[in-house]
């Protein structure tokens, strides 16, 4: 790779930032699924540990719980085996952020060397939750937990209670999205097994891609399915009937594959027929309850679509043990820590009052996956934060009280998880408002912390984004027009 190779791919990058394909593209609607169950359960856990906070006389613990309790919104759509793990390596992730905070507030440490030290943090949280290939808020939530306990201690006899808040705020939002397997312990594979039927059902017959594509979602379908029944318990009721339930769903994988094979042979007269049942299965698998049977003999998928049934998907650990040594995730870490630590030191120098809300813009920017997503973070997270802030300066020049800003911060928190896999835009909207009640909780906290977010949320998409421009691997060309 040569340097002019280097900076003309670059270039190109920076260019893109300013087409009005990126600006339309931060403002298109995605198709969403399902949205409802998150944002419940964030709602729940949000709810529990307010209204505790603000009975037992602590509105500013209970800010932190609330951001603790937001473990919750993390791995979406997991079986709950895998779920729980995740959560817990979260809500450790936020512990140990806020003792950090803390530390750094209690022992004084200048706010240039808090940037760095928050900067490292989220670029080590991004490889973490990559590794184990975590979704969610990301490492911005860490970094803003750090700062809310660097902000509240200012002596080492302030360190307890921040941290015993956000901890029982962990462990309330782990059990509110852990409670539903309960009830419902196939939930999320039943809705992965609906949407791998969705994937068949939606196929045209000369597009290969697809048929790749819908091949693929078939197969994690059933590795959810296998994750969610665990090992069978012969001498467990609840045991053998998760497996009777899961061997259910595995037919009904079976039959979707089935019918992909169909689609490798030209003029198939029961396509039609296949497709319809198809149909029927995915309405029944999208209820609360129940799972659909099949009423037929199901035919073997040829060699082209070999199904994966009864192959145990690979484990947690061991998967996670081979990503923490992939380039492109340790990339992403370096110029993330790199971005957040720019920012924030950018805005010190420019005398603003928040300067870490820039290094939480760059780390919310840089969480995209390839170049053209991180433009479109930036662009949607400040679009968001403009709009957000406008709506949090009428807010807070209302000085309203503690019991009519928790019913907000949940109200935001619960829009923002409808909206998250919707539009960005939308949810920076609800996110930016909910951020600067909670902050307040306890505290006073003007119409002007708004605007001044504003402005740092500026420093921080731009850096951001240039720091995604000027290290941009070669193999990135997300964002290049596609070539008819």
């Amino acid at each position: 790779m040569t340097p002019s190779t280097r900076f003309r791919h670059s270039g190109t990058a920076l260019a893109h930032s300013l087409s009005p394909a990126a600006w339309r593209g931060a403002f298109h609607m995605r198709p969403a699924d399902a949205i409802f169950t998150t944002a419940i359960k964030v709602g729940i856990a949000a709810t529990i540990v307010l209204v505790a906070g603000g009975l037992m006389g602590q509105p500013q613990l209970a800010g932190m719980a609330a951001l603790g309790a937001l473990t919750s919104a993390f791995g979406r759509y997991q079986p709950y085996r895998r779920l729980g793990r995740m959560m817990a390596i979260v809500g450790v992730g936020m512990i140990v952020a806020i003792t950090i905070g803390v530390l750094l507030g209690a022992a004084g440490v200048p706010m240039v060397l808090q940037i760095l030290v928050l900067s490292l943090l989220a670029g080590l949280a991004s490889h973490v939750f990559t590794a184990f290939r975590i979704s969610g808020p990301g490492a911005v939530i860490l970094v803003f937990a750090a700062g809310v306990g660097s902000g509240y201690a200012h002596s080492f006899t302030d360190m307890a209670l921040p941290i015993v808040a956000m901890a029982i705020g962990v462990v309330v939002g782990w059990f509110a999205a852990m409670a539903p397997a309960l009830w419902v312990p196939l939930a999320p594979s039943r809705l992965a097994v609906a949407r791998g039927i969705s994937a068949v059902i939606a196929l045209e017959s000369d597009d290969a891609g697809s048929r790749t594509a819908a091949a693929a979602a078939l197969r994690s379908a059933r590795g959810s399915v296998t994750i969610s029944a665990g090992t069978l318990n012969e001498n467990s009721s609840r045991s053998r009937r998760l497996h009777q339930h899961a061997e259910q769903l595995h037919l009904l994988l079976d039959d979707a594959e089935a019918t992909l094979a169909l689609f490798q042979t030209s003029g198939s007269g029961s396509r039609g027929d296949a497709l319809a049942r198809l149909g029927r299965h995915k309405s029944e698998l999208r209820k609360v309850r129940g799972i659909p049977m099949l009423s037929i003999q199901v035919p073997a998928p040829d060699n082209a679509v070999i199904s994966s049934r009864g192959t145990a998907p690979q484990g947690f650990l061991s998967t996670a043990r081979g990503e923490f040594a992939a380039r492109s995730s340790i990339h992403q870490a370096l110029r993330m820590a790199l971005a957040a630590a720019l920012s924030g030191w950018v805005a010190v120098a420019l005398g603003l009052e928040h300067p870490l809300w820039a290094t939480m813009g760059a780390i919310a920017a840089l969480q995209g996956l390839n170049y053209a997503v991180t433009v479109q973070r930036s662009i949607q997270r400040l679009v968001g934060n403009v709009v957000g802030a406008a709506i949090a300066v009428v807010i807070l020049s209302l000085s309203l009280g503690f019991w009519p800003s928790v019913v907000l911060v949940i109200a935001f928190q619960v829009v923002a998880e409808l909206l998250v896999l919707k539009n960005y835009t939308l949810t920076t909207i609800a996110v930016t408002p909910m951020a600067l009640i909670m902050t307040g909780l306890g505290s006073h906290l003007g119409p002007d912390a708004a605007l001044s977010r504003v402005a740092d949320t500026l420093i921080g998409v731009v850096i951001g984004t240039l720091v995604a421009a000027l290290s941009i691997s070669l193999a990135d060309r997300h964002h290049l027009p596609t070539k008819p």
